[in-house]
């Protein structure tokens, strides 16, 4: 549906297609409006890129998180959420080698976020932080009582607007695309 106006814009009963945006503004987003939707996902792109980034390093780096030990490996982890987690199936496949799924998990966490940051497939690094957010909100945090109380479910959503848009300011993805419409499809000759 477009908005209509009278041509000329005076008195004459004519109309004339004003624009092709539906609804009560005539005409893309400008001014103030323009830029806020222009920018929208940068800061959301920011917050999770630099979290889930941080989040893969201190996993990496801390001395009890892959060893197996006490409360704060992810073996412990694990022990601790097995009965009460939605996917026990998934816990009981990471008990096997909670090592070798904690290193998994943080490499996972920082291909996300730099993916995420740099805006360099920014689709998929999406989707990945998206599986990783639901298998901890199924594992990790599926019994936290009343469920908001549980930060994965909002990681979860917060990575769909991400994995629908993409990461269309500021990214090698803008980048790349706008190197293969120069170069006739072809990225890099």
């Amino acid at each position: 549906m477009s908005v209509t106006g009278p041509v000329g814009g005076g008195t004459n009963d004519k109309a004339k297609t004003v624009s092709a945006y539906p609804g009560p503004v005539a005409g893309p987003p400008i001014g103030i409006r323009g830029n806020a939707a222009k920018y929208a996902l940068l800061p959301l792109r920011l917050f999770l890129g630099i979290t889930f980034l941080y989040a893969g390093i201190d996993k990496l780096i801390d001395p009890e998180f892959l060893t197996g030990d006490g409360p704060d490996s992810l073996a412990g982890t694990l022990s601790a959420v097995h009965d009460s987690a939605a996917a026990t199936w998934l816990v009981e496949l990471a008990q096997q080698s909670p090592r070798g799924f904690g290193t998994a998990i943080a490499a996972g966490e920082i291909a996300v976020g730099l993916g995420t940051l740099c805006g360099l497939w920014a689709r998929m690094a999406a989707a990945g932080g998206a599986l990783l957010s639901l298998s901890l909100w199924l594992t990790m945090s599926w019994a936290s009582d009343p469920y908001y109380y549980g930060n994965d479910l909002p990681y979860l959503m917060a990575w769909l607007p991400l994995l629908m848009a993409g990461a269309p300011m500021f990214s090698l993805d803008s980048l790349l695309a706008v190197r293969k419409r120069r170069k006739g499809q072809q990225i890099f000759g």
